[in-house]
């Protein structure tokens, strides 16, 4: 690290959970994140002010007047433009140290296998059913980790999957794949600060993966009620029938 990064991140590098090594590994990594929205723009500009090494995104939208009321990688100017592009030139205002790749494209098949393995940790800010499976089943067969969220209404969720290490159940294990369509807030509205609030703590939860400190949520799900403020956790186990993850994969 040279002076101006040691003066960027130096809040960090007191922590003695980070210090210097814990800094690097943040610097070296490459993140993948999927869905520039609610979840997505808090968790890439966190991120980006950590000083992670290289954020790729992926999303196929534009930033529409509606989403200004909680998507903040986005701004009134950016009304019509790729949503990846215009998260790109934020991370790139907060800290252009970063190697931002901005990609308009639903993340699927191929392409999501080679983005998957490329990855150190993969952060699922979709809110779209089939999405969300796609992503788990391509984690789990790279066996790379994956940070979940979701917000709707006044709730919020987050867990974290490791495919392979600490007996970790995957989100197969969680929601069945055969079941509804997950609901998303373009139909049930959302509270802006909660996709603030998951977005940030799917970017703790990265970081915490990238220097292998402290207790990620493997195992656990992290569940939110906004209005009453609770906060309560649920624990995970692996399915052994999973079809993702099982014994029989």
């Amino acid at each position: 690290m040279n002076d101006t990064q040691l003066l960027r991140y130096s809040r960090q590098i007191m922590l003695p959970q980070c210090d210097i090594e814990g800094q690097q590994n943040i610097l070296a990594a490459k993140v993948l994140i999927i869905g520039a929205g609610g979840l997505g723009s808090p968790a890439a500009m966190y991120l980006a002010a950590a000083g992670v090494g290289s954020i790729v995104i992926y999303d196929d939208d534009v930033v529409e007047l509606s989403n200004l009321q909680r998507q903040i990688a986005h701004h009134t100017p950016d009304i019509g433009l790729d949503k990846v592009i215009s998260t790109r030139e934020t991370l790139n205002k907060l800290n252009p140290d970063v190697q931002v790749t901005a990609v308009k494209q639903r993340l699927a098949g191929e392409q999501l296998d080679i983005e998957v393995l490329n990855a150190d940790v993969v952060l699922d800010c979709s809110d779209n059913f089939l999405t969300r499976f796609a992503i788990n089943k391509a984690c789990v067969k790279h066996q790379t980790a994956l940070v979940s969220g979701a917000a709707i209404r006044f709730e919020g969720q987050v867990s974290v999957f490791t495919p392979g290490k600490d007996n970790s159940p995957c989100y197969n294990c969680l929601y069945s794949s055969d079941g509804e369509e997950l609901q998303n807030c373009a139909t049930n509205g959302v509270i802006a600060p909660i996709t603030g609030i998951v977005g940030s703590i799917q970017a703790l939860e990265a970081l915490k993966l990238i220097m292998a400190i402290g207790k990620p949520l493997i195992g656990r799900l992290l569940l939110l009620d906004g209005l009453t403020m609770e906060w309560n956790t649920m624990k995970l186990t692996k399915n052994l029938k999973c079809p993702t993850c099982g014994d029989s994969q």
